[in-house]
Formats: structure tokens, C-alpha cells, sequence
């Protein structure tokens, strides 16, 4: 049960009455007819064999009110992608799986390529990005709703809270970020964001005392979480990075468009659990190490765009004040965990702090190194500009696939 506490500049939506699923979705029947609604749910090949997505898909089918779900599908081959359409075969609503690793889309990305316009990493953010494109393109919905495939906890709760706010006609909202708690198996998870996001915004804040945007991302209760939803001409012009920096981007791009009026964020589950990463301590091109240096770039870049100055002095201050922000936070953590009956590791704690810490000075000074960077995706506004074939192009492939492949 959430308070109804309001902090910050962004609205948030609680969970005050443990209002039914069904209630929800009998609103959300309603708003689809004049506001149709589609689902996008980016995933490996791998995740089809795990127990979280076919208990989502499992919980999908009771969904009455979508429209459209578009499934993005990584590292797959030809025999993984029957497969794939085979898996998701029983869902009742009109669905499509992007092939993005088949020859067709292939294709499509080696248009983009020839106009130097395509995702340069391959990874998560070009999945979503692709298939934001096709529910642009498609045309099919005026809502989409955005969940990782990955959840162990899924209910189909979780999505109808998660898409009502940008759903219902009569709210403003045009994007909606979803938060949770992080307790699973009596302990609390969320390390990136409870021991490197909010910590460094709050040295930040001492470092850069009147800026907006830190307050602003200060706001979300959960900035990493995977799961958000938007109206459908929101995808035009919003640019976000292929990194792990995806979420942090997203969230970027939405103060840059929009006023605060229009953002919310909504309690969508009581409990939430998902695939964890490992914190990859020797080596930061993987698990959270490389999460912490793709999140830390993302801020330092946003930053930078709105006329803060960084040299190798500003990440040292910063660095050494997030260090200590995060060491007390980490009593504070061990403090709610005791009164809640649950367990905190301390060492481990301490451990992902100084990494953290010196993944933020790794990523300040890869900032200052590669000045020209271009770490984000075109906006799709751009690329239908360059290329005004390439959103019938796009449905054509998936279609085509979707022809050839089905059984």
C-alpha cells in the first residue's frame, strides 16, 4: 500500500486502494475506443526458455484491451525465429514478432546505413527503437505501453496501471514511467539505482546547486526502470541511446519536449523481480559495471546540453562527494531492511559503491575524451525525412517474415 505523498516535480500516481484488475481494465476497454492501445515487449531469443516470459505471455492472453503487441526479437536464428512465432502463436491479440537479426530487417538497417542513420549498437535500445518505428508506422494505436520480458513476478496489473495514465482521455499525461519496490526473497535489490543513480544525483545537486534537470530525474522514484508507456506521436522525435543508458535517456528526452505537467510516474506492482546482473567487478564491459558507466555518460552528456561545464577537477569533486552520499546510504538501507524483517549484505553493498565510484570517474573522463560522440538513435521524425520509404519498408519485412515463416 503506497502513501499519497507528492515530492518533487513530477506527478506521481499511487496505489492507495488495491483497486481490482478487472475495474482497470473495464476503464481501459472503454478508453481503447477512441484510444487504441498497443503493447511492445523487447527480448532475447534466451528468455523464451526461462519460466518469467511464458508466465507473461501466460498473463497477456487474459488482456482484453490491446489492440496491437509488438515483440522485438534479438540474437535469433531462422529455426529460433519459427520457434519464437510458434511461442507467442497463442496470444489472442493481433501480434507481430520483429526478426531483427533475419535478412530482411538486415536490410532495412543497411538502408539506414547508407545514410549513416542506424542504431550503432546492437543491444536493447535498437530493439525498442525498431519497434517503436513499427507501431509508428503501423499506425495501429494511440498509446504503447513498454515492459522488459524478463519479470518473474508478472501480473497483468502491472501493464493496466502501467498504460492508463497515457490511456485515459480525460488525463494529460504523455508519458508515463512505472516504479516498484525492490524486495525479493527478503532482501533488497535495485542496487544500480539505489547505490549509483540517486546518490550521484544528490552530488550532483551539491556540485551543481541550481540545475533543473538533476532535480527533475530526482523526481522518479525508480529512473531505471524498464517499464514505461507514451502516446504514440511522443516516438517521433524522441532520441535515445543504444547503451544501457536507455532509461536515463528516455527520461531526457521527455524533459526536453515536454513540460513536467505532462509526466507522471504510477506504482504498478507490489512486488517485482526480474533477471539479475552480475556486478562484473574485474571487468567493465559487462553486467553492472558497464550498466554504471553507460548510466554515468548518459547524465554527464544531458548535463553538458544544458550548459554545465565539466574538466577532470568536476568528476574528482564528484566522485569523491558521491562516495561518501553512498556510504550513508547504505546505513540508511541496512536501517529499513532491519525494521522490515529483511537482510542487507553490507560488504557487497560497500563493494558495489566503490565500483560505482570508480566507474563514475571512468565515465567522466570518457566524456571528456570523446567529445564528438553521437551515442543516440536518429529520431524517427529525422529518418522518414531522409528515407520516406523506409516506414512501409519496415512493415514489409516484418510482414514478409511473418509470410514466409508462420506455420
Amino acid at each position: 500500500m503506497g502513501d499519497f505523498y507528492q515530492n518533487g516535480v513530477i506527478t506521481t500516481l499511487h496505489n492507495l486502494s488495491d483497486r481490482p484488475v478487472e475495474d482497470l481494465e473495464k476503464d481501459l476497454l472503454e478508453f481503447s475506443r477512441s484510444r487504441p492501445m498497443s503493447l511492445v515487449l523487447p527480448c532475447l531469443y534466451s528468455e523464451l526458455a526461462g519460466p518469467a516470459l511464458s508466465n507473461i505471455v501466460d498473463e497477456l492472453c487474459k488482456v482484453p484491451y490491446l489492440s496491437q503487441i509488438v515483440i522485438g526479437l534479438d540474437r535469433a536464428t531462422e529455426d529460433e525465429y519459427k520457434h519464437a512465432l510458434k511461442f507467442f502463436s497463442c496470444l489472442p491479440q493481433k501480434h507481430v514478432v520483429l526478426w531483427n537479426d533475419g535478412p530482411r530487417l538486415k536490410q532495412v538497417d543497411s538502408q539506414l546505413k547508407n545514410r549513416d542513420l542506424e542504431p550503432k549498437e546492437m543491444g536493447k535500445g535498437r530493439n525498442v527503437w525498431y519497434c517503436l518505428g513499427y507501431v509508428l508506422s503501423s499506425g495501429q494505436s494511440k498509446s504503447v505501453a513498454l515492459h522488459d520480458c524478463d519479470i518473474t513476478t508478472y501480473k497483468r496489473e502491472l501493464l493496466a496501471r502501467l498504460i492508463y495514465p497515457v490511456a485515459n482521455p480525460n488525463f494529460n499525461y504523455q508519458f508515463c514511467k512505472g516504479y516498484y519496490s525492490r524486495i525479493a526473497d527478503g532482501s533488497i535489490n535495485g542496487r544500480v539505482c539505489r547505490l549509483l543513480v540517486t546518490p550521484l544525483l544528490r552530488a550532483l545537486k551539491k556540485v551543481f546547486p541550481t540545475d533543473s534537470f538533476i532535480e527533475y530525474l530526482d523526481s522518479y522514484r525508480y529512473s531505471l526502470a524498464g517499464e514505461f508507456s507514451l502516446r504514440t506521436d511522443v516516438i517521433n522525435d524522441i532520441r535515445i541511446p543504444s547503451d544501457w543508458g536507455l532509461e536515463i535517456g528516455v527520461l531526457s528526452e521527455m524533459k526536453r519536449n515536454y513540460s513536467t505537467n505532462r509526466l507522471c510516474q504510477v506504482d504498478i506492482a507490489d512486488q517485482y523481480d526480474h533477471k539479475h546482473q552480475d556486478l562484473s567487478l574485474d571487468d567493465h564491459n559487462k553486467g553492472l559495471s558497464k550498466m554504471s558507466i553507460d548510466i554515468s555518460k548518459a547524465i554527464f552528456r544531458k548535463l553538458a546540453t544544458t550548459g554545465l561545464v565539466f574538466n577532470t577537477e568536476t568528476f574528482r569533486t564528484i566522485k569523491a562527494t558521491y562516495f561518501r552520499i553512498a556510504l550513508d546510504f547504505i546505513e540508511t538501507y541496512n536501517n529499513d531492511a532491519v525494521i522490515n524483517g529483511l537482510t542487507l549484505d553490507i560488504h557487497a553493498e560497500e563493494q558495489a559503491v566503490e565500483l560505482f565510484a570508480e566507474n563514475i570517474m571512468k565515465a567522466g573522463l570518457h566524456f571528456l575524451d570523446n567529445p564528438m560522440e553521437t551515442p543516440f538513435i536518429s529520431s524517427w521524425t529525422r529518418v522518414n525525412s531522409a528515407l520516406p520509404t523506409i516506414a512501409q519498408n519496415l512493415l514489409d519485412a516484418v510482414d514478409k517474415d511473418l509470410a514466409e515463416y508462420k506455420t
